[in-house]
């Protein structure tokens, strides 16, 4: 079956879930708000830059989970999603899924965020598949680690071609559908690589190899 690939923040959300979690967190003073907010800035102006160093993120990133039991991120979590995640909601982006329901495509979110942010996310825009950074959780609690290949960069590439062994399906035909240079490697892959509200860099590569280019803002 053809699959429909896609990347997640700024993608199909107008907004990045990673960088929102960590802004959420600030408000809600489960972080150092000043320091915190200063460190989540400063990474994200990395990604942006083509410059993130992905493991030093992490380990940054996911500690708060580390710190603190399941059921209150949980609860956390969800306000999360009202709060943040809802509005950054895209009409388009919607419309978009249904269409490739349509063609019976599996659709498929492929992110660097962490599952634990995103599950919820996916589950909301009724994607059934994710394949997202995975966070170490032992007995129950996060450690703060990353169990196996962030899925960022060619760690994407790595991470869909593990989930391709395991249930059989090609990239035969494959769209994805991405927001960021980042994301070159894998749309580098497909047949129908398309550049969503392109960062300037992936404007530039999408215009030079004739790739698609849309926007999903409403």
């Amino acid at each position: 079956m053809t699959l429909a690939l896609f990347d997640l923040d700024n993608t199909l959300l107008a907004g990045d879930s990673d960088h929102a979690w960590g802004e959420f967190l600030v408000e809600e003073n489960l972080v150092d708000a000043e320091e915190y907010q200063r460190a989540n800035d400063r990474f994200y102006q990395e990604y942006l830059d083509g410059e993130l160093d992905i493991m030093r993120y992490l380990s940054f990133a996911l500690q708060p989970l580390a710190r603190h039991d399941m059921n209150s991120l949980l609860r956390w979590r969800d306000r999360f999603m009202a709060t943040r995640i809802r509005p950054m909601l895209q009409r388009r982006a919607t419309e978009l899924l249904d269409y490739h329901r349509e063609q019976q495509h599996t659709l498929v979110i492929i992110t660097a965020t962490n599952s634990f942010v995103t599950e919820p996310v996916a589950e909301l825009l009724g994607v059934e598949h994710l394949i997202a950074t995975e966070p170490e959780l032992v007995n129950g609690r996060f450690t703060g680690g990353v169990a196996g290949v962030p899925s960022f960069q060619y760690g994407k590439v790595e991470r869909l071609n593990d989930w391709l062994q395991s249930t059989g399906e090609t990239l035969k035909g494959a769209w994805f559908y991405s927001d960021s240079h980042n994301d070159l490697p894998l749309l580098e892959k497909v047949d129908h690589p398309v550049a969503v509200d392109p960062d300037p860099h992936l404007e530039r590569v999408a215009r030079e190899n004739g790739w698609s280019v849309m926007s999903l803002r409403d």
